[in-house]
């Protein structure tokens, strides 16, 4: 079994620890067999049941746990190039969209492109966030409205898994917006999505999660509760695009339907804020989108003070954050959100593992955890925030495996 030593410093990431506990060891070594992490502690404490196993370096590099974009648009076609032109120059995002723009833009191109063609360019993508760090990837569809196109978008990532051995984790979002040849008539739409898109993609084991987006020009909290009934009974669990762009009162239906987390939050209410804690619901904050789009950054401090966890994500897609760098994310929540580099860190470890589910098995570098690790030239994770570079991630290794 591999004993990774020169470990200046690292980062356990304790998913019980505090806001700021990232659990940082001095001079560390770490031991894993057969892809899970069976040791970890000071180099002094090594026990000598290991003195004969083969040793391997970090290169005095800072360790982590591998990070976990928990809010991905990964597969889609086509991009949206000259809508990020038109918005720079003042046009409102809802109104790109009402024109045929924004998400049906992407629809009609992932439709017209081959189940190959997408798994290309998901693979590029995927490749380019490992560069990054990530080892784990929340996947939605979203991007077909039809029963067709979003079964094909959820193929595409069970392949990708396969071919890859990156964890990602499928979620269907069927209730992203309706499609033009829905246009005059949304309860039809529904009726698909709750009754052949949804059914479908349980009988093939496609997804874990069903997400919805409540917004204007989307959909109603009623038509997501809608969603959110029939994903509960086929076994699916509830996520939600909530209050990005307004306050819809998506918090506050999250917490009401059991959803494991609110992602966007940037028009989040009191009343929401309280719900979401009160219901153990994860925020997911998405900073790259505030940039792009120019809105309000999540109220991180006051979801933090009411108890609710705070997670980072990218939510890389065309549109509104065409940017797969969870890194760049996250030095944004600092900057945008005053999150500190430890919040950060733990935002997009062990809290992003919390809003997928599975805090117990990803996120943190503890004994039992999957031996998913990164290598970072720099000496803290507060460093690393403060003179951010993108190519401070010098090794990814996912379940033991150098990428």
């Amino acid at each position: 079994m591999p004993v990774l030593i020169d470990i200046a410093r690292l980062a356990t990431c304790p998913p019980d620890g505090g806001p700021d506990d990232i659990g940082e060891v001095e001079d560390a070594a770490l031991v894993w067999r057969d892809g899970v992490i069976e040791w970890v502690g000071r180099r002094l404490d090594l026990p000598t049941r290991y003195a004969d196993e083969p040793r391997q370096s970090a290169e005095g590099a800072l360790v982590l746990p591998g990070l976990v974009d928990c809010h991905t648009h990964l597969c889609f076609a086509g991009d949206r190039a000259d809508e990020f032109t038109e918005r720079l120059r003042g046009t409102p995002y809802l109104e790109v969209a009402k024109r045929g723009g924004g998400i049906l833009k992407t629809v009609r191109h992932t439709r017209a492109a081959r189940e190959d063609e997408l798994l290309a360019l998901a693979q590029e993508r995927l490749d380019r966030m490992i560069r990054r760090g990530v080892t784990t990837a929340e996947v939605k569809s979203g991007y077909g409205l039809s029963p067709e196109a979003e079964l094909k978008q959820l193929r595409v990532y069970r392949q990708l898994a396969a071919e890859t051995g990156v964890r990602l984790i499928p979620t269907v979002l069927a209730a992203h917006a309706v499609p033009p040849e829905f246009a005059g008539d949304r309860a039809a739409y529904l009726g698909v999505v709750c009754g052949e898109i949804l059914p479908a993609v349980a009988r093939e084991g496609l997804a874990r999660f069903s997400d919805a987006f409540v917004e204007s020009g989307a959909f109603t909290p009623d038509e997501a509760r809608r969603v959110f009934e029939v994903s509960r009974q086929l076994g699916l669990t509830p996520k939600l695009h909530a209050d990005q762009l307004s306050d819809t009162g998506g918090g506050a239906l999250a917490a009401d339907v059991g959803a494991i987390s609110a992602d966007h939050l940037e028009f989040v209410s009191e009343r929401s804020i309280r719900a979401m804690a009160a219901a153990g619901t994860v925020a997911v904050s998405l900073p790259l989108a505030t940039l792009v789009l120019d809105t309000p950054p999540l109220p991180a401090q006051a979801l933090r003070e009411a108890g609710v966890p705070v997670a980072v994500a990218t939510d890389f897609n065309p549109g509104s954050a065409p940017v797969c760098d969870l890194p760049l994310a996250m030095w944004a929540a600092c900057v945008r959100q005053r999150m500190t580099p430890a919040q950060v860190l733990r935002g997009a470890t062990t809290v992003a593992a919390r809003a997928l589910g599975i805090q117990d098995e990803v996120g943190s570098l503890l004994p039992g955890y999957a031996a998913d690790w990164i290598g970072v030239d720099r000496r803290s994770a507060e460093a690393w925030m403060y003179d951010f570079a993108p190519d401070a991630v010098t090794q990814t290794v996912v379940a033991g495996d150098a990428r």
